[in-house]
């Protein structure tokens, strides 16, 4: 290890470098056949096709596939579900249901987007008045 990690080069390199938490290009998957019990965070986009049960919070997109399922709260920029939904959703621009959607609950949402065939009950509010830019918790070590 040695010289290596006190040269000057060294040093400038590590400044370069953006780390995982500020900026993340790659998507975020939840498979089919996995199951989460808890809250996800993320700075970057996510796809859910397996279940979750517990609160979703992106900076990015969420994505729930048609097998996908979450029981819980999501806070996002935009929100795309084609599969099962039941919780909340607040999402500062843009909300997709898709036609095999099936959502029962609260809608927060700069827009919305509704296919034919997509199942919706519940309460929305709209517009550009709403203040839901998704907060990110920062862990205390």
């Amino acid at each position: 290890m040695g010289k290596y990690f006190k040269t000057k080069k060294f040093l400038n390199k590590m400044k370069k470098m953006k780390t995982p938490e500020i900026e993340s290009k790659l998507p975020n998957m939840i498979g089919p056949g996995t199951k989460i019990v808890g809250d996800l965070h993320t700075n970057g986009d996510i796809r859910i096709d397996g279940n979750i049960e517990g609160n979703v919070n992106s900076k990015g997109k969420v994505v729930i596939g048609n097998n996908g399922y979450v029981k819980g709260e999501i806070i996002c920029t935009n929100a795309e579900v084609s599969g099962s939904l039941n919780g909340k959703v607040t999402a500062s621009e843009l909300l997709s249901l898709k036609a095999s959607s099936k959502f029962n609950g609260e809608i927060k949402s700069g827009k919305l987007s509704i296919e034919p065939g997509a199942i919706f009950t519940g309460t929305c509010s709209m517009g550009t008045s709403l203040n839901v830019t998704p907060p990110i918790k920062e862990d205390k070590k």
